[in-house]
Parts: structure tokens; C-alpha cells; sequence
């Protein structure tokens, strides 16, 4: 029997459609779970697809709630013994976030891939096909399995913590900061952390701030005052002005300091500010998905230092 694949489908570019032949100028999020399957025939010579059509919409109006869904969702197909894998599809611009927030809440050891497309359906060499058949033919791997969440792209397959859309238009936008490809290390994801969101509706509140010259202080002071929580993405190793250390000083809300830089470790033993927890590796974005799972378990400084060494 052909491996069983559930594919849950969000929007993004890949669903998109426009003026036939052209690259831009489209609508994310047009197309349903069903058509995409279907354009791609080749597909029903390796698995067995089941879709779910999650939203259809531009990854740039993804939520927690839909975040949640999708967990949930998956959560509660993998108890089947007959579902193989997930593929989620999704649009390029927050996929990384995606893929990162499912590698720590996702409770199965299933092989689960994320994968979206550069081009809509509807351009003359659009690259959907091929994403879509290389995560479905990840998802159906058993050397996949227990590797956390995936992500399938132009070719290649990256871990979801370290993969990062880093080019506004390239084909292989979506590849990982660190270099690496399908793996784990030992960082702890899906069925080895400690978050649940089964019980939960939305999460805590985190945006991201960006330090450069002359940043107003009392961004930090309204960002305070309005969230749960915050993540800095700081100059270099994590620096910011003093105006911005003292502001941070005063915070009564966890803050994580990560990298504007894209690539490097931001460390605690280097934190100019000392009620603020690093990043590490993580970035900016990233950081905030974990700040916001974290700030369901705990606000306390050493815990959160505990968790973002570990996930």
C-alpha cells in the first residue's frame, strides 16, 4: 500500500493565481488543496493524499489561531495509525515562523514538512509542482521520521528552526542561516518539549523590535505597555544604545534580545542588559514564537534562559 499523506493547506503563492505567464501581480491563496493535488499527477504514484484546506489566504495574515488549528489538526490525525506524514503548504513569507511554532507543539513523531512556492500556479515555470511533490515525498519517508518539522525547498530540506526566507524573489528564497539540512541536533522539538496547546485559544502578545541609529526609547516603553512580552533584534551580537538599555531596564515584561544581522549567536554571557534573555541562534521572528510558547509555561528570567538553551 502507498503511504497515506494528510495535506493541509493554508494559501500562500503556491494557491495563487493571476495573469497567465507572469510571475507578478498574482493573488495569494486562490487555489484549493484539491486543484494543487491535481496539478501535480505525479503525485498519486507515491502516496495517498488527503487534504484539508485549513484557509486559503496570504501568509502574511497567518494568526495564532491558525497556528493552533494547525497543530491541533495535526495532532489529532497523527493518533491514526493509517496517516503516514503531514505536508503543510504555505506561503513563503512567514513559513519559517510556521514551520518553527510546529516543531515544538506537534506531538508525533511523523515526519511533518512544510513547503510553499515562489511563483503562483498560473506562471509560465512555476516552482509549486516540484516543492510540492518533494515534501510529499518527504513526508512519506520513514528515515524522516523523529526529525521534527521539515521544511521541503527548491531541492533541498531543512530543519525548521534554522530555516529562513532570506531573498525577496530568488527560487531557493527559503534555505537555512546555518547551512544544515535534515536534522535535529540536540535541540528538543515536537514530542520532547514541553508546550501544549491543546487547552489554548490564542497566545501571549510578543512583537519585535528593531534597533538602529537613533531608535526612539520610547518605542520600547509603548511595546511594553501593550504586550506580554518582547524580542529585541538588536545591532551585532544583540547591542543597542544605552537610551534603549535603560528603557529595557525598567520593563516589567520578559525581554529576549536576538540578531538583526540574520546569521550568529546572540549569548547570555554577553547580555549588556541584565534582565534580558538571549536568543541565541535564534531570530528575531523566531525568537518571538518561542517567547510566546514560553510565556505559557513561565515569566520567570532563569526559566526562560532554561528554554531558549534548549528549544
Amino acid at each position: 500500500m502507498k503511504p497515506r499523506i494528510a495535506v493541509l493547506a493554508t494559501g500562500g503563492t503556491i494557491a495563487g493565481s493571476g495573469q497567465a505567464g507572469k510571475d507578478t501581480g498574482y493573488k495569494s491563496g486562490v487555489i484549493s488543496a484539491e486543484s494543487l493535488i491535481s496539478s501535480v499527477p505525479a503525485l498519486a504514484e507515491i502516496a495517498d493524499i488527503q487534504t484539508i484546506q485549513v484557509c486559503n489566504i496570504n501568509s502574511d495574515d497567518i494568526t495564532d489561531k491558525i497556528w493552533i488549528e494547525l497543530a491541533n489538526t495535526i495532532n489529532c490525525m497523527a493518533q491514526d495509525d493509517s496517516v503516514t506524514g503531514f505536508v503543510v503548504t504555505h506561503g513563503t513569507d512567514t513559513l519559517e515562523e510556521t514551520a518553527y511554532f510546529l516543531n515544538l507543539t506537534v506531538k508525533t513523531e511523523k515526519p511533518v514538512v512544510v513547503t510553499g512556492a515562489m511563483r503562483p500556479a498560473t506562471s509560465n515555470a512555476p516552482d509549486g509542482p516540484r516543492n510540492l511533490y518533494q515534501a510529499v515525498e518527504a513526508a512519506a519517508s520513514d528515515a524522516n521520521r523523529g526529525k521534527g518539522v521539515l521544511v521541503a525547498f527548491a531541492g533541498r530540506l531543512f530543519p525548521a528552526r534554522e530555516a529562513v526566507k532570506r531573498h525577496t524573489a530568488a527560487l531557493d528564497a527559503v534555505a537555512s542561516c546555518a547551512g544544515g539540512e535534515a536534522g535535529c541536533g540536540s535541540r528538543k522539538h515536537t514530542t520532547s518539549t514541553e508546550f501544549d496547546v491543546s487547552g489554548l485559544k490564542a497566545l501571549p502578545k510578543v512583537p519585535v523590535l528593531y534597533f538602529a541609529v537613533d531608535a526612539d526609547p520610547a518605542l520600547v516603553k509603548y511595546a511594553a505597555a501593550h504586550s506580554d512580552g518582547l524580542v529585541i533584534a538588536g545591532a551585532g551580537a544583540g547591542e543597542f544604545s544605552q537610551a534603549w538599555r535603560s528603557a529595557l531596564e525598567r520593563c516589567k515584561v520578559p525581554v529576549v534580545v536576538s540578531s538583526r544581522t540574520g546569521c550568529g549567536p546572540v549569548l547570555q554571557e554577553t547580555m549588556v542588559c541584565p534582565n534580558a534573555v538571549a536568543a541565541g541562534t535564534l531570530q528575531p521572528a523566531k525568537a518571538a514564537v518561542l517567547l510566546r510558547l514560553a510565556l505559557t509555561r513561565t515569566r520567570d528570567t532563569e526559566e526562560l534562559i532554561r528554554i531558549f538553551a534548549k528549544c
